[in-house]
């Protein structure tokens, strides 16, 4: 990779850099200011896009306002807890006590630092911080946001299997508990679902985000699942953002946001899908590596794939190449596991599935396979699919709706079978948080309704392994178990491609996906 800034604004570091860079830097403001500008990621094939390396503050001066195209509506009111915590953090809405560093490890964020006491406690010191209604970040504030969390049912996605006690410690510190030694608290605290949000927020239901979180941009106007105006909080603890706003549009076709970019309508698009990238003029096209698969998971709860041998006659008739050369245009590589190729160390540690059944005739078996349109592909993917399905002898009924309109009958088990695009790094940074979300008996986002006593046995291992490559090793073990039961078939490891205008500097594509606009995005 070169270090120069082209004409998107992607600035390209190699990985010495920016270690050098990382450990030089004394100041918070400028910490984040530079850790925004990251573009490679050593432990990960991706790049982060760059805020040009200037300040965050601009000098005081305002901003235009940013009009930004995203692909996915809220689907909760903009609750933290599910799949909306995700559109908050990449709006630059929300913040946890830590964040992700170039490394997948964790870093200073509304907790500026902290220190494990002992197997199952940790000690957080808070920066001074305000929220966005004007009262201060505090020890109680944090720990009553915490401790909701750990209560909310279903739990949050980085709390699955995790029991937490938070209190304020005095001064600027929270003490956290957990119910058994969680060698990765930090890096699980910077997940989008544990923002933290003033006491204003809570009340009856899901908590409410708007003019009570801490970053750089603050909603002020929520238009149904079609739009929000977001304006600057002046009083963010990082310095004041280069933009004056954003106005965010949430438009669901992949055409539209392509569109929307090349009529200039739209400064940024997500998303952006791959047969329309050749459409795109090259300096408005940006890519970046993910640790997004797009998987077929099967329901093993009830219906046909109940029976293994049926799950390993579908995963014997997928032939992932021919979806990635066929949908994805050489934007994807095949599926390989839970984890590809962006997680650089997963095909060294890789352990062969084990135990899988023998396929069985599906003889006309009926089945219903479902997916999401907000990502364009995936309708492709799922016509693929169902071809090579059918041709094994399933009988295959389609179903695409858009995503709200569809997961929690996903979730309810109401089809056979589901293919959806999930980040693998995403709810935690930690290669045990998706295994234990997805794929234990009381996962929270268990699509394929798996309950498996070796499975369960294997991401409980995992997750109390400490150290970094033996708990990655664990991982892979668990990944094996999970593989072996056919109840999900890994299809393609996805780049994401992005729309930007010539004109705005200061997108951040980071491989986790939960970062988009930044302090220092602008134009």
């Amino acid at each position: 990779m070169s270090n120069s800034l082209g004409r998107s604004g992607v600035t390209r570091l190699d990985a010495y850099a920016v270690q050098v860079r990382l450990k030089s830097i004394k100041s918070p403001v400028w910490f984040f200011a530079v850790l925004a500008a990251l573009a490679v990621v050593p432990a990960l094939a991706g790049c982060f896009a760059s805020p040009g390396g200037e300040s965050a503050s601009g000098g005081g001066q305002s901003g235009a306002r940013l009009r930004v195209a995203l692909a996915f509506p809220p689907a909760e009111n903009f609750s933290p807890y599910g799949a909306d915590a995700t559109l908050l953090s990449r709006l630059g809405v929300t913040e946890g006590l830590t964040a992700l560093d170039a490394n997948g490890g964790a870093t200073p964020a509304l907790a500026r630092s902290w220190r494990r006491e002992s197997d199952r406690t940790w000690q957080f010191t808070l920066r001074d911080a305000a929220f966005q209604d004007g009262t201060d970040v505090t020890p109680k504030a944090v720990a009553g946001a915490l401790t909701r969390a750990a209560q909310a049912e279903p739990p949050p996605a980085a709390l699955a299997g995790v029991t937490l006690d938070a209190r304020a410690d005095g001064g600027r510190r929270v003490r956290i508990t957990t119910g058994t030694p969680d060698p990765v608290l930090p890096v699980r605290l910077s997940s989008p679902s544990l923002a933290i949000l003033s006491p204003k927020a809570y009340g009856k239901g899901n908590p409410d985000p708007v003019g009570t979180a801490t970053g750089p941009f603050e909603i002020t106007k929520v238009s149904g699942t079609g739009s929000a105006t977001l304006d600057r909080f002046d009083d963010y603890w990082g310095g004041r953002a280069q933009a004056s706003g954003i106005d965010a549009r949430f438009v669901k076709d992949g055409t539209a946001r392509a569109n929307a970019v090349r009529s200039g309508d739209v400064d940024i698009a997500e998303a952006i899908p791959v047969a329309q990238a050749p459409t795109l003029d090259k300096a408005t096209l940006t890519e970046a590596g993910t640790t997004r698969t797009t998987s077929l998971q099967l329901n093993t709860g009830s219906g046909p794939f109940e029976d293994p041998k049926l799950r390993a006659a579908a995963r014997q008739a997928i032939d992932s190449s021919a979806i990635v050369e066929g949908v994805f245009e050489g934007y994807a590589d095949p599926g390989a596991g839970i984890y590809g190729p962006a997680v650089t160390w997963a095909e060294g540690k890789r352990v062969k599935p084990a135990g899988r059944a023998d396929a069985a005739r599906p003889d006309g078996t009926r089945i219903t396979l479902a997916t999401y349109d907000n990502r364009p592909e995936l309708p492709e993917v799922a016509q693929v699919v169902q071809q090579q399905l059918q041709q094994a002898g399933f009988e295959v009924e389609l179903e695409v709706r858009e995503y709200s309109r569809l997961e929690s009958d996903a979730l309810a088990g109401r089809f056979d079978a589901f293919i959806g695009a999930r980040n693998s790094l995403l709810d935690t940074g930690d290669p045990v948080g998706i295994l234990a979300s997805d794929y234990t008996c009381d996962g929270g986002y268990n699509l394929a309704l798996l309950c498996d006593k070796n499975v369960d046995r294997a991401v409980k291992k995992a997750d109390g392994t400490d150290g970094t490559g033996e708990r990655q090793d664990a991982a892979m073990a668990a990944e094996a178990e999970i593989l072996g039961t056919d109840a999900v078939v890994p299809l393609a490891h996805q780049r994401i491609i992005a729309g930007v205008s010539t004109r705005v500097r200061g997108v951040i594509l980071d491989p986790y996906e939960r970062t988009l606009v930044g302090a220092g995005t602008r134009r």
